[in-house]
């Protein structure tokens, strides 16, 4: 499998998918289980090429994304919360993995 997967974006997407899917269907387990998915497939690629240290990190800043859109929630309203939380947590994503894997594949940055 590629490693050069974008966890940044694939957390992102699983925080916002996981919530249309709970809106949409009415049913929070159903936007429960999209979440885990998205999650699960983070925390697959974040240990294999990052290391436990840095899953165990990032999957931190996710759960704790999600329980803080909750309380943002009330005071900016739901879509708001889940968009913010959803930005933040892609920033540290991309800080602590998808930049080594995508800043060394783009090899340097010189001018000549």
């Amino acid at each position: 499998m590629n490693d050069r997967v974008p966890t940044s974006l694939l957390s992102a997407l699983g925080l916002i998918t996981g919530f249309g899917t709970a809106v949409g269907t009415g049913s929070r387990p159903a936007g429960g289980a999209v979440m885990a998915l998205f999650g699960l497939t983070c925390i697959y690629f974040w240990v294999r090429r990052d290391g436990n240290v840095t899953a165990v990190r990032l999957t931190i800043v996710g759960l704790t994304a999600f329980v803080l859109s909750h309380v943002l929630g009330l005071v900016l309203g739901a879509w708001p919360s889940v968009l913010l939380v959803s930005a933040v947590t892609a920033w540290f994503c991309w800080r602590w993995s998808d930049s080594k894997v995508f800043r060394s594949a783009a090899g340097p940055l010189t001018s000549s």
